[in-house]
């Protein structure tokens, strides 16, 4: 059974940080393309950063340079490293795995305020 376990979320004030850890098991992460979503109140999930399989990343304009995706495939992890941390960062967060199959996180809150 694949699991995705995330952990290190929670409230923080406006320009702090926050790291994201997801823990994978049940697969071998080197085989797949991993990263981070998020799911703002009302609002679609959104993509917040893409690692590929070769160590590729993406991220979207409005995180880009706030907010850093690693993995470690012998830990079957990946981070997400969020910075400069703004309100309108508040969201749920969801890792996930994509290859032949696709595995999802139960998600995790992020708060920032005041």
């Amino acid at each position: 059974q694949v699991q995705l376990v995330e952990s290190g979320g929670g409230s923080v004030q406006p320009g702090g940080s926050l790291t994201l850890s997801c823990v994978v098991s049940g697969i071998i992460t080197s085989n797949y393309h991993m990263g981070w979503s998020r799911q703002l109140p009302g609002k679609q999930r959104e993509s917040v950063a893409f690692i590929a399989r070769t160590g590729h990343t993406n991220l979207p304009d409005s995180v880009k340079g706030r907010f850093t995706i690693t993995r470690d495939d012998a830990k079957n992890t990946v981070l997400l490293q969020m910075n400069s941390l703004k309100p309108e960062d508040t969201a749920v967060y969801f890792c996930y795995v994509r290859g032949v199959s696709e595995y999802w996180g139960q998600g995790i809150q992020v708060t920032v305020s005041s």
